[in-house]
């Protein structure tokens, strides 16, 4: 038998639902909101959403990954706003992460970030959740608009991203400024202008 012949193996286990997935985000966000970071665990999102506990780990591994994400669910962008630039898709993106903080439990994951250890779980969960999976966020905007021929290879990429989204987290832990829909829009601004 070839190798091109060989069955391929199946992964194990149900693929993802997103649906499922959906409803465990959507939960867990309402259980933050309403409740606070410290009430947010897998086996209340689970009760709430009527997703399995199983499911939930095959997305997020623990409940401070699971919170994270749940903080950073985006609001569906108003028709006038979709129109594909990279204006408009990194505003979209800076305005949520900049709302997601700005709200009170934002603010007091923030002050819990500002006190844990770096090795801590929700520090990790940060990490993982807010600043990585906003850059690659970010990554997959630029690569799109390089691709459309919009704007040209940057020469190294990982430094644009860290001056796109480095001054949101340092103003976020440092806190000597406000993290506000404004900043978000000079933010882009200032990124579109090394872009060009």
């Amino acid at each position: 038998m070839s190798q091109e012949s060989k069955p391929r193996k199946r992964p194990r286990g149900r693929p993802p639902s997103q649906a499922a997935r959906k409803r465990a985000l959507s939960a867990a966000h309402d259980i933050l909101m309403e409740e606070g970071f410290g009430r947010l665990s897998i086996e209340a999102v689970a009760a709430k959403s009527g997703v399995g506990k199983p499911t939930i780990y095959r997305n997020w591994s623990n409940a401070c990954e699971l919170a994270m994400a749940a903080l950073m669910m985006a609001e569906p962008q108003k028709p006038s706003e979709q129109d594909g630039s990279l204006k408009s898709s990194l505003t979209a993106q800076m305005r949520t992460l900049v709302k997601a903080f700005a709200t009170t439990r934002g603010r007091q994951i923030t002050m819990a970030l500002a006190a844990a250890d770096p090795e801590s779980e929700m520090t990790k969960a940060f990490r993982n959740q807010v600043i990585l999976s906003s850059r690659e966020a970010g990554r997959g905007l630029i690569e799109s608009a390089v691709q459309k021929g919009n704007i040209a290879q940057p020469n190294d990429i990982e430094v644009v991203l860290d001056v796109i989204y480095g001054p949101v987290f340092y103003r976020l832990l440092v806190g000597h400024q406000p993290l506000d829909q404004t900043f978000a829009d000079h933010l882009v601004a200032a990124a579109l202008k090394i872009l060009e």
